[in-house]
């Protein structure tokens, strides 16, 4: 089983940390984010991951080597002339998937108690291009999806902005997007988009023909990692989960 971790970003919002390591490397109760995504992603059956890098990637190579790469095949995603975002990250490290297997795509940032491999079987189930985690909870953005768990459109609450599929229309339920999918290899020659942009955008495009679908947990626990003062929240979050 395969993954990816989105690790290229500047991190920009947890500054002055990230001005002198790189956002991986910010210690959640002693422990380094990229290490508890790596450990989660290997509890659940991964054993070969890619890592998009931009920001002090030297850094992340070098604790990693440092750990045996946590006894993981490692490999990774030179994004050091541009950050490509979700979507563009995902196409330059394309290559690594070549077995037309399903793999995870796992923010760096993101700690969630959620169980990947429910979330997998869920996934295969379905035979959905992607799965995507998603919960009820506060946010500015949702994804809109139907009674079939499948995506239908998307919404910015603040600017009133909204994204329909198929001229979907009421009943669709809000959730937010937490970080964690699931990609069948195949997307990647229905995308038509090139250099930095965001994989919602083509999720949007595709819905309409292939089925992408929102896996709930009403019983995880998730959070972002995004500002100085989360950390402080992750790190009784990480409490809570006894890890």
């Amino acid at each position: 089983m395969k993954a990816i971790i989105l690790a290229a970003g500047l991190g920009t919002r947890l500054r002055p940390i990230t001005e002198k390591i790189p956002k991986a490397l910010i210690e959640v109760n002693g422990t380094p984010m990229i290490e508890r995504v790596l450990l989660k992603l290997k509890s659940h059956g991964v054993a070969d991951v890619i890592i998009n890098l931009h920001h002090y990637p030297e850094m992340i190579k070098i604790f990693l080597e440092s750990k045996n790469n946590f006894g993981l095949n490692i490999s990774y995603s030179d994004e050091t002339d541009q950050v490509l975002e979700t979507g563009g990250g995902l196409l330059r490290a394309s290559w690594f998937f070549n077995d037309g297997e399903p793999f995870f795509v796992h923010n760096v940032d993101v700690i969630s108690n959620v169980d990947l491999t429910e979330m997998w079987e869920f996934h295969k189930k379905h035979n959905s291009l992607a799965t995507l985690f998603v919960q009820n909870r506060n946010s500015s953005r949702y994804l809109l999806f139907n009674e079939d768990h499948l995506l239908k459109g998307w919404a910015n609450i603040k600017t009133g902005e909204t994204i329909k599929v198929d001229g979907s229309g009421q009943g669709l339920t809000k959730l937010a997007f937490n970080g964690i999918h699931i990609i069948d290899p195949k997307i990647f020659t229905l995308i038509k988009k090139t250099g930095a942009f965001s994989i919602i955008g083509p999720y949007l495009e595709l819905a309409g023909k292939y089925p992408i679908r929102g896996f709930s947990s009403v019983s995880a626990k998730y959070i972002d990692i995004g500002k100085p003062e989360s950390l402080l929240d992750a790190e009784e979050l990480v409490r809570q989960m006894g890890t």
